[in-house]
């Protein structure tokens, strides 16, 4: 196994489009972003037209972390590479999106607390690919997939937008939000408490104030509550509310903004359920001992698409033994196994 990169048997192709959705965002984050084009190999050797696997990213992603390696493991995009390379599936066009915010992410939703990223990944992400690159650009053949966040992403967008997504992927995505956010609010309380006298506005005010993030012990759990709340409950001016108290006991009407985005609980309203009937295919899958329990996640959505409906024979379902961490080698399986049903 290299130690360094290797090279690929397709290419990727680096860009950084323009996006007027993303212009002018609450965070004042770039509205220029990179994208990287993966073509398969043969591209261009054939004119034929591709399917295409959008890849996100989990909270804290950015696209450059793509190339990041460790001892004796490959990255994602020389693993996705290789499932061509052996023919094991047929060739795919795969997308690499950057949706990273100052906060952490955007959870790929529109929010005013963050910035409109689903509509940025819809609208302006999959046009811009589908004219510059030969797709195959309807629906059915095109997928979205990530982790954690990502696999958040790769949940909820195809119900948002099951004209512009036929299939998904999701490892150890974000869902059962009682499991898997819940029951960090107290000890979140209690950090806020005992370092910033329970003030969100002075964290945030100390981690944005040009000190090296992370030279607290506190800032990572800090930020990603908040980054959450950025997603799911900032009012229409970009008031950021959190769903519990200074003891950590949970406000219900911000926390139910949150629920009505938990993939779980979308996936039983009838126009969700339906936009999930009308997919292609949908792997889940999460390691048996991810620390943050979206094994449970993963089994509640399954459990969600059998109440509505979706067909077991377009459904992959898996949990396999591991934790939330080093398991990229669980995505090339899935890319495979998209690309056979969206081709």
């Amino acid at each position: 196994m290299l130690p360094w990169s290797a090279e690929l048997a397709g290419r990727i192709d680096e860009h950084v489009i323009t996006s007027e959705l993303l212009r002018g965002n609450p965070l004042g984050d770039p509205h220029e972003r990179p994208l990287w084009v993966y073509l398969p190999p043969g591209y261009d050797e054939f004119d034929r037209r591709y399917p295409t696997i959008y890849v996100i990213m989990g909270y804290t992603g950015h696209i450059a972390m793509w190339r990041n390696r460790t001892p004796w493991r490959q990255p994602f995009p020389e693993l996705a590479d290789g499932v061509f390379a052996r023919g094991e599936a047929p060739p795919a066009v795969i997308v690499y999106v950057d949706s990273w915010t100052s906060v952490g992410g955007s959870q790929y939703l529109d929010s005013p607390g963050t910035g409109r990223y689903h509509s940025y990944l819809c609208d302006e992400v999959v046009p811009w690919v589908d004219q510059h690159y030969r797709t195959l650009p309807q629906a059915g053949h095109r997928a979205i997939t990530g982790k954690s966040s990502g696999g958040y992403g790769a949940m909820i967008t195809p119900m948002l937008r099951p004209d512009v997504f036929g299939a998904l992927a999701t490892h150890a995505g974000d869902a059962l939000f009682e499991v898997c956010y819940q029951t960090e609010f107290p000890k979140v309380a209690r950090l806020l408490r005992d370092n910033y006298d329970g003030s969100y506005e002075d964290f945030v005010a100390d981690f944005r104030g040009g000190r090296i993030v992370g030279t607290k012990e506190t800032d990572f759990d800090l930020i990603e509550m908040y980054g959450y709340a950025a997603c799911y409950s900032a009012d229409d001016d970009g008031t950021v509310r959190l769903p519990f108290d200074d003891i950590g006991v949970t406000i219900p009407q911000v926390w139910d903004r949150w629920l009505g985005r938990d993939p779980v609980r979308m996936a039983a309203e009838p126009h969700f359920a339906e936009a999930l009937r009308s997919l292609k295919a949908i792997w889940i899958d999460a390691g048996d001992k991810d620390e943050y329990h979206l094994d449970f996640g993963a089994v509640a959505f399954r459990r969600a698409l059998e109440a509505a409906g979706v067909a077991d024979d377009a459904v992959h379902f898996e949990l396999f033994p591991g934790k939330h961490g080093a398991i990229e080698y669980r995505y090339p399986l899935a890319v495979a196994w998209l690309t056979e049903r969206i081709s």
